[in-house]
């Protein structure tokens, strides 16, 4: 009797094209991040369509506190991803099997902590933000509930992770799909039929979220190998935890930083009047998806060049990060200057005034025509994740993006004649450029220093 023949959704990472196997990897990446903006994007329509004004402020009110308070944890997942990756090309099956129960055990507990600090902390983090009184209940409500679903949240984002570091990317898709498929449904009758407002949407989100981990750990649980998840043997392994946050807490940091910067950003665009926020909040959305095509390549570089340095394969490390920049510039150039060319089609999805369509356009015209800088400004971050370097591309893109952003923006903008809403998005292309330029550097640095301690070991071996 034959036996049934198993789909591979494995990529070996460490021999053969790279190309076609990075393409492979990352469309899937790209797909799934563009259902995840679509799927926001029909909560907000559904309670907007159906719910009222204030339903929509406090739903939309909630996504950037939602970002800021993730971030961190979600963070961590890249840590997994590259151990899972390093272990995988290393083929160290022992010490694969340990990152994987650890990580997720680690998810579960972050799932646990996020859901006490937005349970009881909800309703007096929004008033620390001024949310308005006449949607505070509303987005209170919201929040709470939302937050409910976090351990399965965290439970999916380090399942794909996991999944990620051994060349998976097309089974969270999967996923992915059918659990959002089930959320637009149930917002519809929640909401239309049930009337359960904000809450509706809220509770068919973490519905939806259930769904998506329970495939996510079914999946591991039906693997073989070293990626085999056995839930009775979860369990801490404290050197791999310790690298998991050596590696994850500054990327996590990093998008926490990130997301003040941003509000920064915000603040400075916010005294041009109402018009140019709404014009810069459309095109900011347009963006969202240029800019999760071009972050394909980022976890792509992250996953290719873990599985290599775990083999030992320097030199390809190489190869792989020039064909991760070929591939984020091309998506970048493409995709950024379609937004551009088309931003009026575009932006009349958002909103119907000529004056904001014009004061999106403007933004569109320097932030996305430019947005393959940060695209390679990216895949330089993920070289540097991939070869176990994480704290020195934060501290660097923090500077750069960042910290030359506010000085920028209190100095530069503050001279009259510069005192224009282009010279706020003008501190986007030039930061990326000079903290590229700078990783770059560093790269160099930090692969020549890998190698030469990769030679000394063997050395030292011939020697003894």
């Amino acid at each position: 009797m034959s036996k049934k023949r198993v789909k591979n959704y494995k990529i070996d990472m460490c021999n053969g094209p790279i190309l076609s196997k990075m393409l492979s990897f990352a469309l899937p990446l790209m797909c799934s991040s563009v259902l995840q903006l679509l799927f926001n994007a029909a909560d907000i329509i559904v309670v907007g369509r159906f719910a009222g004004d204030n339903s929509l402020a406090a739903v939309g009110s909630n996504t950037a506190l939602i970002g800021l308070i993730t971030n961190l944890f979600l963070g961590l997942s890249i840590g997994s991803n590259v151990l899972i990756a390093k272990y995988y090309g290393a083929k160290d099956r022992k010490s694969l099997s340990n990152t994987v129960h650890t990580s997720i055990l680690i998810s579960m507990v972050s799932g646990i902590i996020l859901t006490i600090i937005g349970v009881i902390g909800a309703r007096n983090i929004l008033v620390m933000m001024q949310t308005p009184k006449e949607v505070l209940d509303l987005a209170a409500i919201y929040l709470r509930i939302y937050f409910l679903g976090m351990i399965p949240t965290m439970l999916y984002n380090f399942g794909s992770a996991i999944l990620r570091g051994v060349g998976d990317t097309k089974r969270p898709l999967y996923y992915l799909t059918l659990a959002g498929a089930v959320n637009i449904v149930l917002n519809l009758f929640f909401v239309v039929v049930l009337k359960l407002d904000v809450a509706g949407v809220a509770i068919a989100t973490v519905i939806s979220q259930v769904i998506s981990a329970c495939l996510i750990i079914l999946c591991l649980s039906h693997e073989e190998g070293g990626i085999h998840l056995n839930i009775r043997k979860l369990s801490i392994d404290k050197s791999v935890f310790l690298e998991i946050l050596r590696i994850g807490l500054p990327a996590g940091f990093q998008g926490v930083i990130f997301s003040i910067s941003n509000v920064l950003i915000q603040s400075s665009v916010n005294s041009f009047g109402a018009t140019v926020m709404a014009g810069n909040s459309a095109a900011a959305n347009v963006e969202q998806f240029v800019y999760f095509a071009m972050n394909a390549f980022y976890q792509s570089t992250i996953s290719f060049t873990s599985q290599n340095y775990g083999a030992g394969n320097y030199k390809r490390i190489y190869k792989i990060l020039l064909v991760g920049q070929a591939c984020v510039t091309t998506v970048g150039v493409v995709f950024g200057n379609f937004v551009y060319i088309f931003g009026g089609t575009l932006l009349k999805m958002y909103t119907a005034s000529d004056a904001v369509i014009a004061a999106g356009i403007v933004r569109l015209g320097i932030v996305s025509k430019t947005y393959a800088l940060c695209g390679i400004m990216d895949v330089m971050v993920g070289a540097l994740r991939g070869i176990g370097y994480s704290i020195m591309p934060m501290i660097i893109s923090l500077m750069g993006a960042c910290v030359f952003r506010i000085v920028w923006l209190a100095t530069v903008f503050r001279i009259g004649k510069y005192h224009t809403v282009q010279i706020v998005y003008d501190s986007y292309p030039i930061s990326w450029i000079i903290t590229t330029a700078v990783l770059i550097g560093c790269f160099i640095w930090a692969m020549k220093r890998v190698i030469n301690k990769v030679s000394s070991s063997q050395s030292d071996i011939i020697a003894t």
